[in-house]
């Protein structure tokens, strides 16, 4: 097809998106308009999309609408089994569809190729939790009674992901969606809609019935989000995204009383205590600062390392740092990748100014790379304090301030001063401080002595305004059903 003329040619299976643009239980007919989608690594033109707007949302939302009362009548074994075939594609295209997101957000291959196999992980997680969607019985207060609980699904659920994590974060809210019974419309980020595409085509041939899943290209998101939270036939809206962007969106919905699941920002701390091993925190902020380039949401924000490690931290950090390697994600052993757009640099060079003007140091890093691409130096900061921009707001790229504390109890109090508790990390080795600090700290998520802690199997989402819900687990599943009592009298 000329309309990915540029990006099949990453593509074992050129022949992945055939047919990708003319599936009428996507939604994406109806519509002459295009936009393009670009390569932030070249600024090479991938591929047109079609541009849709409310008309073309509003006829997914009816056909979603309309599979959903079959779909839900479906047992839980015919639902797991369609997110089993769906599993075993996407496993089958790791290459392909890995190569499709390295192309569209740029980030290394191998973090790609990872990411294409977490999505794998939910899709298989939620494919045998669909078999144990339980109800309850009650003993009831009299003889002639009879009560007990049953979970339905909510019914037709608007889903909306980021561009930083675009095939992980649709399964990610997808397949509990399914699972639940639900039918489903997407509106992938327009930086990266690709690899959502490819997802959706084989979600096409695992077997969906018309209409359960349906996807809505778009270059703006606003008459979009506006349709989804609007539309009477829309019960649920789940959004990964700003918090700015998630306060409109839980507006929008509040007429209806829709619910609502959020992953809204982060401004998560990394706390380094005296006791704690030093190499080993090393290892965990680089992985928690500097996995795609930054842009996670649950990234280390605030680099808090106590006086007596201190310098030792601070000096085999940037060795590591100094040793990353920023470039195109296809190229081999590349590290970093470019950031997804000019915004995300300008961002990166406001915070660096800020902290240097009142008192900060660059340790290493501080510029951008090149003259084409979105590349930008790893950086580390330090004699960071808490009133510099990079200490307040989120970065989302790779820039990592150091703040020297003295206080335990006082870091702590740090730490919490937020509107954001979506994940913490710290390092610690004394069993009593890590239980007190793990309990102390404001967070959905906690990180003790790892930097890495996002599965399938355990509850993603945060407190205070990074959102509300949780994903993952069974927990996410719990988040596409209600809950109803039925009592039955004259027994």
């Amino acid at each position: 097809m000329p309309l990915f003329d540029a990006l099949t040619r990453h593509l074992k299976r050129p022949d992945l998106f055939s047919g990708i643009d003319r599936l009428p239980s996507l939604g994406t007919v109806g519509t002459a308009k295009r936009f393009a989608v670009f390569n932030p690594s070249t600024g090479e033109k991938l591929a047109e999309l079609p541009d849709m707007g409310v008309a073309e949302t509003a006829a997914a939302i009816d056909r979603a609408y309309a599979a959903q009362e079959t779909w839900a009548a479906l047992t839980a074994r015919e639902r797991s089994d369609t997110l089993w075939r769906w599993h075993q594609l996407i496993v089958t295209h790791t290459e392909d569809l890995a190569a499709i997101l390295t192309a569209e957000m740029g980030k290394p291959l191998a973090e790609a190729r990872s990411e294409v196999s977490h999505a794998a992980a939910y899709l298989q997680w939620y494919a045998e939790e669909a078999n144990r969607i339980y109800g309850e019985t009650i003993s009831a207060p009299s003889t002639d009674r009879r009560m007990m609980v049953i979970k339905q699904p909510v019914g037709v659920v608007g889903t909306i992901t980021p561009w930083n994590f675009p095939a992980s974060m649709v399964a990610r809210k997808i397949s509990p969606a399914l699972a639940a019974g639900c039918t489903v419309i997407l509106k992938p980020a327009e930086q990266t809609p690709l690899v959502a595409g490819a997802m959706f085509a084989l979600a096409e041939q695992a077997g969906f019935p018309e209409g359960v899943v349906n996807l809505v290209y778009a270059s703006e998101g606003d008459a979009i989000g506006r349709e989804l939270c609007g539309n009477l036939k829309v019960r649920k809206i789940s959004f990964t995204g700003s918090t700015e962007v998630g306060r409109l969106l839980m507006r929008q919905c509040a007429d209806q009383v829709k619910k609502v699941s959020l992953e809204l920002g982060g401004n998560a701390p990394f706390i380094v205590f005296d006791d704690a091993d030093v190499d080993a925190a090393v290892d965990g902020a680089i992985q928690a600062k500097f996995r795609n380039a930054g842009q996670t949401c649950v990234s280390a924000n605030r680099l808090y390392v106590q006086a007596g490690v201190h310098d030792e931290f601070a000096r085999k950090f940037a060795e590591r740092v100094r040793g990353l390697t920023v470039g195109d994600g296809f190229a081999p052993d590349v590290a970093i990748g470019p950031l997804i757009d000019d915004r995300a640099l300008g961002k990166i060079e406001a915070h660096i100014e800020d902290a240097v003007a009142k008192g900060g140091a660059v340790r290493c890093g501080g510029r951008r790379i090149g003259n084409g691409g979105t590349f930008f130096e790893p950086t580390v900061l330090t004699g960071v304090t808490g009133g510099m921009r990079i200490a307040q707001e989120e970065t989302f790229g790779p820039l990592a301030p150091i703040i020297r504390f003295e206080d335990p109890e006082q870091v702590v109090r740090e730490a919490n001063d937020t509107i954001y508790g979506l994940a913490a990390y710290f390092y610690a080795s004394n069993l009593r401080r890590v239980w007190r600090v793990a309990e102390a700290l404001e967070y959905g998520m906690v990180g003790i002595n790892t930097g890495r802690m996002s599965s399938e199997a355990a509850p993603f989402g945060g407190m205070k305004q990074s959102g509300i819900g949780r994903e993952g687990s069974r927990h996410g599943l719990e988040d596409y059903l209600e809950m109803k009592y039925i009592c039955m009298g004259g027994i």
